[in-house]
């Protein structure tokens, strides 16, 4: 059997590396010029920057995946858990450390508030249970109709799994304290939402970031993506980068290959890893598309970013390997990127910086820093060169204050991606750097679908469908794919 993935994100790749397994004739086309899609390297003067995806989580998942393959993740890289884990700054009060030890954790929430230690492990203690139900009933299942969401189990649960209530109703019962419910809530950031708009149920990344901890391979999620890739080709997988793909090809509502600039590619089924609205929009004909231009436009994105990949010849102390610095109006931040209506680049936002070389020492230079200053903002927002620079000196004055010392002296290179190169580099839908948010009716059943409605033999992963955002959640939405594939296919 023949089949063609288009783009090579990790979905494209775990994918390609699942279905060659077993024994299909992959080929995978990528637009750009390396595998990992948005986990792309960048490389200048020594300085080697992650462009994408900057944290391990949810080690479980990946150690599952490799196990698919007879392998395990530290088969091909060094996996460090990382104390701190992260570094939070609260506006102008100073920060806190999140550590490796939950101990020292429960200790810095009694500092937080009354009885805080006592909060946060009945917190984590529910967040545990909504993961364990997650990953054994919800993430590795496929949702093609609502009657799939209501299985016995789940409607024996359904009142545990806090769907219908928000994150910012659900903290509060829990937390007074500013500084407490931000930390338990900053991480719904890797979903793309805002706690006003995303279910309960995902306190579970509580238990994922603080239980659990933060790791990070020796290398970079580059690493990663590197790892994935070399196991497709191991298994026969051919790969074809620099030649988007321009059309898929369909005979009698059936997929049939792809076109790109080298011509015609014909094979059993096509499974599509880029963009999904570009996907739908651009490359299947209007007769065929499970998903119009009218759907795409009343979804919810989750935010796109401004980015700069910074190499400073110095280091600064200030910088752990993961520190967010959290603004004080933290709610007008996120009426800014959901709200329409307020949609503008914003005046004090949150952000945060990536700091590989505290544990990469193949990432900057001896004495040096790579730093990956990552701040959100609304999608669809105007894009321009000097509106860019405007807004990386204003972050840049802010970090000068909270931090007591000004970078700019010690630049030795600087890139800076943001709306524009999303929509250019990934077909990014209204340049979003994420997807589709994690609301109510954008998860699990709501999400675009792995597998056409309107055509045979086309799929779908990424981080669009279900399970969603994130890359261990990618990569079970192509094993789901490549399961399903394999039961209809391989009968």
């Amino acid at each position: 059997m023949k089949a063609i993935v288009v783009g090579s994100g990790f979905g494209g790749l775990a994918a390609a590396a699942l279905l060659a397994q077993k024994g299909a004739e992959v080929k995978v086309f990528e637009k750009n010029e390396m595998p990992g899609g948005r986990a792309s390297v960048h490389s200048d003067k020594g300085y080697t920057f992650d462009m994408g995806p900057s944290w391990y989580l949810m080690p479980d998942i990946f150690e599952d995946f490799f196990s698919r393959f007879g392998k395990t993740p530290e088969d091909f890289f060094e996996l460090k858990q990382l104390d701190p884990s992260y570094r939070i700054y609260f506006g102008d009060k100073g920060s806190v450390d999140i550590r490796k030890d939950i101990e020292e954790n429960y200790r810095l929430f009694d500092s937080f508030e009354e009885n805080g230690a006592e909060k946060l492990e009945a917190y984590l203690r529910s967040a545990e249970e909504k993961y364990n139900l997650a990953v054994n009933e919800l993430l590795y299942k496929d949702y093609e109709k609502l009657g799939d969401m209501f299985d016995r189990r789940l409607l024996k649960e359904g009142r545990k799994l806090k769907i219908l209530q928000d994150m910012e109703s659900f903290v509060s019962k829990y937390f007074s304290s500013q500084e407490a419910k931000r930390v338990v809530q900053y991480s719904i950031g890797f979903l793309g939402g805002a706690p006003g708009n995303t279910p309960a149920f995902y306190h579970m990344m509580s238990h994922i970031d603080i239980t659990m901890g933060v790791f990070y391979p020796e290398g970079g999620m580059r690493k990663v993506a590197d790892s994935i890739y070399r196991l497709a080709m191991d298994h026969g997988a051919e790969f074809s980068f620099n030649e988007p793909v321009e059309e898929v090809l369909f005979e009698g509502g059936k997929a049939v290959g792809v076109r790109t600039s080298s011509g015609e590619h014909h094979s059993d089924l096509v499974i599509v890893n880029a963009d999904y609205a570009h996907s739908e929009l651009d490359l299947v004909p209007e007769g065929l598309r499970t998903y119009g231009k009218r759907y795409w436009d009343k979804r919810v994105l989750a935010p796109s970013a401004m980015v700069a990949y910074v190499g400073v010849n110095k280091r600064f102390d200030a910088f752990d390997h993961h520190t967010l610095f959290l603004d004080e109006d933290w709610e007008d931040g996120f009426e800014t990127l959901f709200n329409p209506k307020k949609a503008a680049w914003p005046e004090s936002p949150s952000y945060y910086v990536n700091v590989p070389s505290r544990t990469d020492t193949t990432a900057a230079p001896e004495g040096c820093d790579t730093l990956f200053i990552l701040i959100p903002l609304a999608p669809g927002l105007e894009d321009t060169e000097e509106r860019r620079e405007a807004f990386l000196e204003k972050i840049l004055d802010d970090l000068a204050e909270k931090i007591g010392e000004d970078i700019r002296p010690y630049i030795e290179t600087k890139r800076i991606f943001a709306l524009e190169d999303f929509r250019e580099r990934y077909n990014a839908l209204r340049g979003t750097s994420l997807g589709l948010a994690h609301t109510l009716r954008q998860t699990a059943v709501w999400r675009p679908s792995h597998r056409s409605k309107k055509a045979d033999n086309l799929y779908y992963t990424g981080g669009y469908t279900h399970p969603g955002i994130g890359v261990p959640m990618v990569l079970i939405a192509s094993i789901i794919v490549a399961d399903m594939i394999a039961e209809e296919h391989w009968r």
